[in-house]
């Protein structure tokens, strides 16, 4: 799971870095491009039960929100300080958690309750509204955060019909193709350091999923949540070397609470033995 961290937290830091030259939407395109090459290999193993789905329709939806989520994710890296914006990330298992009620039925108690508005006080503790501007990009990230939620419901569904290989194929497919669209309206070709950058960039995001997946595979969710929270202190690490960012008080204070909630809310989903809220990285 640190492994997973550390190269998704690398990958956030490369969007940062090249979209100082490209626009994010063109970088998002990219990533799925380079990711989905990465994948190949598994679909080739798996054959066509790689491409078997009962909900291909579910499976689309799911495909236009997660573009929705990493569009929002992209441009939000390019413009806020990526500690920051890793911090606010943590409300995606909160985001997730109040779908599940709404959309599957499940029973949300006081102690769930009270998580969800405690990790979103902690947003608030981020964005300090009346202190600070709320910016365009620390909004972009909340609306990512609300669509990765919104994703994490969807995989909940699709996982009662369609197998493990089926729901990442098709996503990664999905992404790939809809990203397309708004690349093109900002188009650029980009150089052979550009591109080495972007393949890079594809590799880690694609090699952060498959480390984390294993770790789920090998541990349970409670047991390796905690580490997540490793992200904020990679990005700090990350932001201060090379972006000369150096994240306030308000944002360790904020993410910490946000993150302490979202852990509570994984810890009683596993309690009450239904699927687990890990949430998919871009």
């Amino acid at each position: 799971m640190l492994l997973s961290t550390a190269l998704l937290s690398c990958m956030h830091g490369l969007v940062r870095y090249v979209s100082h030259t490209l626009h994010p939407f063109e970088i998002a395109f990219f990533r799925n491009l380079f990711g989905l090459a990465v994948v190949l290999p598994l679909v080739w193993r798996a054959g066509a039960a790689g491409f078997v789905t009962k909900r291909p329709g579910l499976q689309v939806l799911r495909g236009v929100i997660g573009m929705g989520a990493m569009l929002g994710w992209f441009y939000g890296l390019s413009v806020v300080p990526i500690a920051g914006a890793t911090a606010l990330s943590f409300t995606a298992a909160i985001f997730a958690s109040l779908g599940a009620a709404l959309f599957l039925g499940e029973r949300m108690r006081l102690r769930r309750w009270s998580a969800v508005i405690i990790g979103f006080l902690g947003a608030l503790i981020v964005l300090r509204p009346g202190m600070e501007t709320i910016s365009i990009g620390a909004l972009a990230i909340l609306f990512s955060s609300m669509c990765w939620g919104s994703n994490i419901v969807i995989v909940k569904r699709l996982s009662q019909t369609d197998n493990t290989v089926s729901i990442v194929v098709w996503m990664s497919m999905m992404l790939t193709v809809f990203s397309i669209f708004p690349a093109l309206f900002v188009w650029q070709w980009p150089t052979m350091p550009e591109l080495g950058w972007l393949l890079l960039l594809g590799t880690l995001g694609t090699g952060g999923h498959l480390a984390m997946v294993t770790a789920l595979k090998l541990v349970d969710a409670t047991q390796i949540m905690p580490l997540d929270f490793s992200r904020l202190i990679w990005t700090s690490v990350l932001g201060y070397l090379v972006f000369a960012e150096i994240p306030d008080i308000w944002t360790w204070v904020g993410g910490t609470v946000i993150f302490a909630s979202a852990a509570f809310i994984t810890y009683r989903e596993a309690k009450l033995k239904r699927p687990g809220l890990a949430v998919p990285r871009q």
